[in-house]
């Protein structure tokens, strides 16, 4: 995305502004993980935000999102394919 640093293209990709769940620290840090990879980043932290969201306060059911996060995780998952040099 032009003009975006990556930390700002991962928030965008996360739906941090819809959706805050991730500091910047924790933003930078899987950036720092993934190698710069912003899409391994975003799968990642989507993964993470689809950890069961399921709320339940005095007979209020918030229902679980998960199947959204892992929708968009999905959007952006790496393909772990590349190509192996022979020996």
């Amino acid at each position: 995305m032009a003009g975006m640093t990556p930390l700002e293209e991962l928030k965008m990709l996360c739906r941090e502004k819809q959706a805050p769940y991730f500091d910047d620290d924790e933003l930078n840090y899987q950036l720092q993980r993934a190698g710069g990879d912003v899409n391994l980043a975003a799968y990642r932290c989507l993964i993470i935000k689809a950890e069961n969201s399921t709320v339940q306060v005095s007979g209020l059911t918030l229902a679980d999102t998960s199947r959204y996060w892992l929708r968009l995780a999905a959007s952006v998952r790496p393909s772990g394919s590349c190509v192996i040099q022979g020996g």
